[in-house]
């Protein structure tokens, strides 16, 4: 479904990834590894189009997709929480729900507004509330129904539980188990290398801007000295 071949993105005159390659199939769960500072959430605003390509390619679904907008790879069917949720304070839960919903690429509506609420029973008691007054795993909950009311093809999310108490955290991680189970394919950053692998099914390890290690999740939970090596566990 997503392929990126010899990536390279940079920060000013920062060069941050290097020569990507990265494969992520139809219905695969792919976590995305690293310490702090080593590319992740700069893969991701790539991928998005936020950060632009200085060369290589990437391929959605067999097209090259390239440089494109935002908004465009939002309309291709790929739905992105992003790391601080990035929701609209001044709007209510209904109102920032309601704005995203569409059909998915090929016209399917599967996740609609009563589907969310029923994922995430708390917002349906804050319907009305502003985005600024929910806590902030309220406001992921928020984040994570929006990107699915895009009835998207594949879900990303950029530090999926970070800063969030451990039952919300706990909570979060059922829900993106729950949306793996439909099929969805899933690109998941987060601290908590054993929760990613737990929920993914490959994983790659990002070290200064480079993929260094890739392969099965439960692979990679076996093998603590390379999880040593590149995650500094």
């Amino acid at each position: 479904m997503l392929s990126v071949s010899g990536l390279n993105s940079f920060y000013g005159d920062s060069h941050i990834l290097h020569d990507i390659d990265l494969q992520l199939p139809a219905g695969c769960a792919l976590g995305l590894l690293g310490r702090n500072g080593m590319g992740k959430t700069t893969l991701i605003r790539t991928l998005m189009g936020f950060v632009p390509a200085v060369s290589g390619r990437i391929t959605w679904d067999g097209r090259d997709v390239t440089g494109r907008s935002p908004e465009k790879m939002a309309r291709l069917g790929i739905g992105y929480v992003p790391e601080g949720r990035g929701i609209f304070p001044n709007l209510s839960v209904r109102e920032n729900l309601v704005m995203t919903a569409r059909p998915g690429p090929d016209g399917r509506r599967e996740w609609t507004l009563e589907r969310i609420l029923a994922l995430f029973p708390r917002l349906q008691e804050r319907l009305d509330h502003g985005g600024q007054q929910l806590s902030g795993g309220e406001q992921q909950m928020l984040a994570i129904g929006r990107a699915l009311l895009l009835n998207p093809h594949l879900l990303i999310l950029d530090e999926a539980t970070e800063g969030l108490a451990p039952l919300i955290v706990a909570e979060i991680w059922n829900v993106i188990a729950a949306v793996r189970a439909t099929g969805i394919s899933t690109l998941v950053v987060d601290r908590d290398y054993r929760a990613v692998l737990r929920h993914t099914d490959r994983a790659a390890i990002l070290e200064k801007g480079r993929v260094v290690l890739t392969g099965a999740s439960a692979d990679l939970l076996q093998s603590p000295q390379e999880l040593g090596r590149w995650l500094g566990v």
